[in-house]
């Protein structure tokens, strides 16, 4: 295990009083002691200043390769910012503009409803309004690696059903941030990973971040995503030689080191030592990014933490006020690889933290807890501290145990029969309800980790996943329920997992019997 402390000597006076690294360091401490988190990257600026980088732990648990400033984590939907920044350059420059239809840039564009395809703009794509159910069209992104191509996810679209009205209220989407980095792409005449290296990570001197196709030996330094088993760090999805160009680059595909997010925050924040002199982003653009374009939910929680008045979404950024000072923050989340970033704008603070394992509540209480530290808040606010309300939370909510599969059974020859064959979706593609053996599996044809064996449980047949990283199981429904079936639905066992699972959106029909 590695620590690496950097504090930076900065501007006398009220900001020194804010700043104690000794307590930072012990919240990142109390974090990894409480979560046995293989590997972790934080850091902290202030008025401009790197005051804290602190790393923890091993590309890989028990190798014995340690993380540093610039070890590469998949920063996930912290990617959504810099898609952003792309078109707000792009708009500076003339190219495009934020009410321009998407299908001026993208023509072969398709919504399901012919009004939303040609009503829809560049802006509707960044800010989660479109309509579609929460993580829409996510099975054609995860579980990685897959067989689905750009080109087909957006395609697939044309086929996603609208939950609600166009515009009418917010569902978080990483679908149209695929489609706003090929309008990006297409309205600068290159491939989307050239234009984010050009307009953001070169410009902000963000030298190990990594987007479309790369070589992770060649590039080094690569942390691997983490989940745990049998109470253990253990990799799961670990990366091959070669870095495929996946789908969602744009919305979630894009790899940084802990230094190359303190860059991008020191960009935003604009105090004096930031790398950009203000000349990377114009201030209307600024202020378009940080606007609030869509209300969100204010949650129970918010309310109780932070005393918070509203929440939105901008381009890339969700927005908030904490302690009665503003907010600006988004969190990334793959499996086995958790990110934040928050920044205090008025404060001049911008905290970063890059985790490589299963650490949605680390990620939650530990950030909580840095960012306390910047508000004055009075009280404890420490890792035990959020840690306590959270296990509250859960025993209200009646959640305390739940993922534990019920007992099943294999089906009979009937059940087998009645749902037996390949079916078809028309945005998924195929799958195979095919007898093997003594029992019912469930292939699918573009996305090989969603292998799993039908079983029965209770009355009601479901879909228990084969990959160890696939943990929302699923319902397979079949209509009509007695008889052979004519089409198949999906619905999750734990409606609260996972949005981006979003079996609820699949509809089978038949294509024919199984292969012999």
């Amino acid at each position: 295990m590695v620590i690496a402390l950097l504090v930076v000597a900065g501007q006398a006076g009220a900001r020194d009083a804010l700043v104690d690294p000794a307590r930072l360091a012990s919240l990142v401490d109390d974090a990894v002691a409480r979560y046995d988190l293989p590997g972790i990257a934080v850091g902290v600026v202030v008025d401009g200043d790197v005051v804290l980088r602190q790393t923890r732990g091993e590309l890989r648990a028990g190798q014995g390769e340690a993380i540093n400033p610039e070890t590469l984590f998949k920063v996930a939907s912290n990617s959504k910012a810099m898609t952003a920044a792309v078109l707000a350059r792009q708009v500076d420059a003339g190219l495009l503009r934020w009410d321009d239809p998407v299908v001026r840039h993208l023509p072969d564009f398709r919504m399901a409803d012919d009004w939303v395809t040609r009503e829809i703009q560049v802006r509707d794509l960044l800010i989660h309004n479109s309509g579609l159910g929460p993580g829409a069209g996510d099975l054609m992104l995860w579980p990685s690696p897959n067989r689905f191509t750009r080109d087909e996810v957006i395609h697939g679209l044309r086929h996603l059903q609208p939950h609600w009205s166009f515009r009418s209220r917010y569902a978080y989407d990483n679908t149209l941030y695929i489609v706003a980095g090929e309008v990006a792409a297409a309205a600068a005449d290159v491939p989307f990973d050239v234009l984010v290296r050009r307009e953001v990570f070169e410009p902000l001197g963000m030298t190990r971040c990594q987007a479309g196709g790369w070589s992770r030996d060649a590039v080094g330094n690569v942390a691997q995503p983490h989940a745990r088993i049998d109470g253990r760090n253990v990799v799961v999805r670990a990366d091959a030689d070669m870095i495929p160009d996946e789908p969602m680059m744009a919305a979630g595909g894009l790899r940084c080191s802990l230094d190359d997010m303190l860059r991008w925050a020191q960009a935003w924040l604009e105090s004096g030592s930031a790398p950009t002199g203000g000349h990377w982003l114009s201030q209307a653009q600024r202020d378009a990014a940080w606007t609030a374009h869509m209300p969100m939910p204010v949650s129970a929680r918010m309310r109780a933490w932070d005393r918070s008045h509203f929440s939105a979404y901008g381009y890339g950024w969700r927005l908030t006020d904490v302690d009665g000072t503003s907010k600006v923050a988004h969190t990334g989340t793959l499996k086995g690889m958790y990110s934040a970033l928050t920044l205090l704008p008025e404060r001049g603070v911008g905290i970063v933290v890059l985790i490589n394992g299963d650490a949605d509540e680390a990620r939650t209480v530990l950030m909580q807890a840095l960012v306390k530290q910047f508000t004055g808040a009075i009280g404890p606010h420490d890792v035990d501290y959020y840690a306590s309300l959270l296990a509250a939370e859960r025993a209200d909510s009646g959640t305390a145990g739940a993922g534990t599969r019920e007992p099943a059974r294999t089906p009979n020859a009937r059940e087998i029969d009645s749902v037996a064959g390949r079916w078809r979706d028309p945005w998924f593609g195929s799958v195979a309800v095919c007898p093997r053996g003594d029992g019912l599996t469930f292939v699918s044809e573009r996305s090989p980790k969603l292998h799993g064996d039908v079983v029965v449980e209770g009355d009601r047949l479901q879909v228990r996943w084969r990959e160890a990283d696939v943990d929302v199981d699923a319902w397979l429904i079949a209509s009509p329920p007695q008889g052979s079936a004519t089409s198949l639905h999906m619905a999750k066992v734990d409606p609260g997992a996972d949005f981006s699972y979003d079996f609820e959106d699949l509809a089978f029909e038949r294509e024919g019997d199984c292969r012999r």
